[in-house]
């Protein structure tokens, strides 16, 4: 399992750090609220322990964005407001979980490990859509608008790994890593040769293109926009 914690004080965030991996976690960790929402999103993740209130960008607000672009990673806000109020509001905001400070770790730890199981079942998804982009994980079979679309080994797992992660943005080295599970040179052309490949299969002669290219940063797979 992975998390990010994104807390600003060094001392909590070092304690929580150790805490977790003692429990055999893995744990990146930010100190504000725009590093936060880059690896957020930059990075794939079983759950997300944001603090509230944060420098540059708040826990809310980073919250918010991540499910504007369609990334649904697990997130437990902690916060010294307490209220039924803010409760609320965190969790209108996107937050699947809320602890108020202060916690007992135990506690802390059993809520991720609950988000984590969570996430864990929603990928072990047989089926993944996008749009009208449908792919089959256990026949291997890719339709869109009801079409077969015959793909090699190499493009359904790129197909694959783009529509697991579909709203979020996938980086070259995300790719290379979790595609071809080796490290390239990021700036080779295998990638853009497969992702050429890949668009002429699902977009030639349909609709709406549905992979698309952030400019500077990778690729998404999404619906609308």
């Amino acid at each position: 399992m992975k998390i990010l914690i994104i807390e600003d004080d060094l001392e909590t965030a070092a304690y929580l750090s150790r805490a977790f991996r003692e429990a055999g976690i893995t744990v990146d960790h930010a100190s504000d609220g725009d590093s936060g929402f880059f690896l957020a999103s930059e990075n794939t993740y079983d759950a997300l322990v944001v603090d509230r209130m944060l420098p540059k960008r708040d826990g809310l607000s980073i919250i918010s964005e991540l499910r504007r672009n369609g990334d649904d990673t697990p997130a437990l806000i902690l916060s010294a407001l307490g209220q039924v109020d803010d409760r609320v509001t965190g969790l209108r905001a996107g937050g699947d979980d809320y602890l108020t400070k202060p916690y007992a770790f135990s506690e802390l730890l059993a809520r991720i490990e609950i988000l984590g199981r969570r996430k864990g079942a929603r990928d072990q998804e047989t089926t993944y859509r996008v749009g009208d982009l449908e792919l089959d994980r256990l026949s291997h079979e890719v339709r869109r608008a009801g079409q077969p679309i015959p793909l090699q080994p190499r493009e359904y797992r790129l197909l694959e790994y783009l529509m697991k992660n579909a709203g979020q943005v996938v980086t070259r080295t995300m790719l290379l890593e979790h595609v071809w599970d080796y490290h390239f040179d990021p700036q080779t052309n295998v990638i853009d040769v497969h992702i050429s490949r890949l668009r002429s299969k699902i977009e030639k002669d349909f609709g709406e293109p549905l992979l698309k290219t952030v400019r500077g940063a990778g690729y998404m797979m999404k619906a609308g926009g």
